[in-house]
C-alpha cells in the first residue's frame, strides 16, 4: 500500500462522524395518587422492625414495598423529637418544639392535611391503637399548645369532620372535667354513627357509607396486643373500604398509627415491642392489599422516632432474642420510610420528617406549597 493511498484511508476514517448519543431520557414525573394511606408506628425504629420480622420468621409486609429512604427525625431545637413534635411535622409540615399538636414553634395553629383534604372534598379517618387524643392521632385533627390538653384535643374532633375515627379516650368525650359537652352526643348531632366496645364489638359493625363513622375502642387506653387487643388489622380493612365509598369518587386519606409501639420502648419490653410490631404489621398487610387492589393508592410507612435504644445482642436465635436499652425515653436515630403505590419514588433518598407532609402534597398532586 502507497502512503498516499493509506493516508487517504486515515483520513476517510477520521472523517466520518461519531454516532449521535441517545437523547435524554425525559423525566416523567410519578402518577398522583387518588388515595393517600400513612402509616405511623410510634417509637418504630429499625431495630423494632427487625425484631418483629425475625419473631414473625423472617418476615414482615415491609418486603413488599418497592420504595425506602430515612428520614432525620428532628425538632425545631435539639437533636431528639417526641412523638408530638415529629406527628406534627408529618402533618403540618412544619418542625417544632416537643409537645407542639398541630401548632408551629410560636404556638400558632397549623393547618394539617387531613384539614385540607376536608376542604377538597376528600374522605378523611384516623385509626389508633391509643387514645384519639395522644399526640400523633392529635396532631392530625387539633391545634395545642401541649399534649396535656386532653379535653381540649377531644374538641377537636367536632371542628372538623373527619368522616372515620377509631381508637381509644372515651373520657375525653362524653366524662369531661373541663366542661358539661358530651362531645359523642354531639357527634350524633352532626350525623355520626357513633358506637363503643361496650355496645358492640368493631367486627361486628359494618358502617353505612352515607354517614360519618365514630367509634371508640377504651375508655381511656386500650389494652395492649399482648392483653387481647386485635381490633388493628380489621379496623384498617374496614377504613379502606368504608372512606373509598364514602369518598364519592375524590379519593381519600387515611392516617393509622400503631401507638403503643413507644410504650414498649418505654418500659423497655422487648415482648411488648414484638407483639405490637407483628400487630401493626398485620394492618400494613391489610393496606397493601387493598392499594394492590386499587391501583391508585400510596402507602407510607415510617415511625416518629425510635423509643428505647433497643438492641438485639449477640447470642440471639430467631426463637430468642437478647434484647438491650440504652433508655427509656425516644433516641436520635434515623427513622426508616416504606412507600408502595403511585408517587412512591417520591419517598427516596434522606429528607427532613416535615417534607413526608411536602411529598404527600406533590403524590396528591397539590404542590409542594399549601394554597
Amino acid at each position: 500500500m502507497t502512503i498516499p493511498l493509506l493516508f487517504t484511508l486515515l483520513l476517510c476514517n477520521f472523517a466520518t462522524p461519531a454516532p449521535e448519543a441517545p437523547p435524554p431520557k425525559e423525566f416523567i414525573p410519578p402518577a398522583h395518587a387518588h388515595n393517600i394511606i400513612l402509616m405511623i408506628g410510634d417509637g418504630m425504629g429499625i431495630s423494632q422492625i427487625s425484631a418483629g420480622m425475625y419473631a414473625n420468621h423472617f418476615k414482615t409486609n415491609l418486603e413488599k414495598f418497592p420504595v425506602a429512604g430515612l428520614q432525620k427525625a428532628l425538632p425545631a431545637k435539639g437533636l431528639i423529637t417526641d412523638s408530638a413534635a415529629a406527628a406534627t411535622a408529618f402533618a403540618c409540615g412544619v418542625e417544632t418544639y416537643n409537645g407542639a399538636i398541630g401548632v408551629d414553634k410560636d404556638t400558632l395553629p397549623v393547618e394539617n392535611i387531613l384539614e385540607e383534604a376536608e376542604k377538597r372534598g376528600l374522605a378523611t379517618g384516623i385509626i389508633t391503637t391509643s387514645s384519639l387524643t395522644n399526640p400523633v392521632p392529635a396532631a392530625f385533627i387539633a391545634h395545642a399548645k401541649n399534649p396535656g390538653l386532653t379535653e381540649a384535643i377531644a374538641a377537636g374532633f367536632l371542628n372538623v369532620d373527619a368522616d372515620l375515627f377509631i381508637g381509644g379516650g372515651e373520657k375525653a368525650f362524653s366524662r369531661r372535667s373541663t366542661d358539661n359537652r358530651n362531645l359523642k352526643k354531639e357527634l350524633k348531632e352532626k350525623g355520626y354513627l357513633v358506637s363503643d366496645y361496650q355496645k358492640q364489638p368493631l367486627s361486628d359493625i359494618t358502617p353505612y357509607p352515607q354517614k360519618n363513622f365514630a367509634y371508640f375502642t377504651a375508655e381511656e387506653e386500650p389494652p395492649s396486643a399482648s392483653e387481647g387487643r386485635d381490633y388493628l388489622p380489621n379496623a384498617s380493612n374496614m377504613a379502606t373500604f368504608f372512606l373509598d365509598n364514602h369518598s364519592a369518587g375524590k379519593g381519600f386519606f387515611l392516617m393509622i398509627d400503631g401507638g403503643q409501639i413507644n410504650e414498649g420502648g418505654r418500659e423497655n419490653d422487648s415482648g411488648y415491642i414484638i407483639s405490637e410490631m407483628a400487630d401493626f404489621d398485620k394492618a400494613i398487610g391489610e393496606a397493601l392489599k387493598f392499594a394492590e387492589r386499587d391501583g391508585n393508592t400510596l402507602v407510607i410507612v415510617t415511625g416518629t422516632h425510635e423509643t428505647g435504644g433497643y438492641a438485639i445482642n449477640p447470642g440471639s436465635r430467631i426463637d430468642s432474642l437478647i434484647p438491650a436499652f440504652t433508655t427509656n425515653l425516644p433516641t436520635a436515630a434515623l427513622i426508616p420510610v416504606f412507600a408502595y403505590g403511585p408517587g412512591a419514588e417520591l419517598f427516596r433518598g434522606f429528607y427532613d420528617n416535615s417534607e413526608i407532609y411536602t411529598k404527600m402534597r406533590q403524590a396528591f398532586g397539590w404542590g409542594e406549597q399549601k394554597d
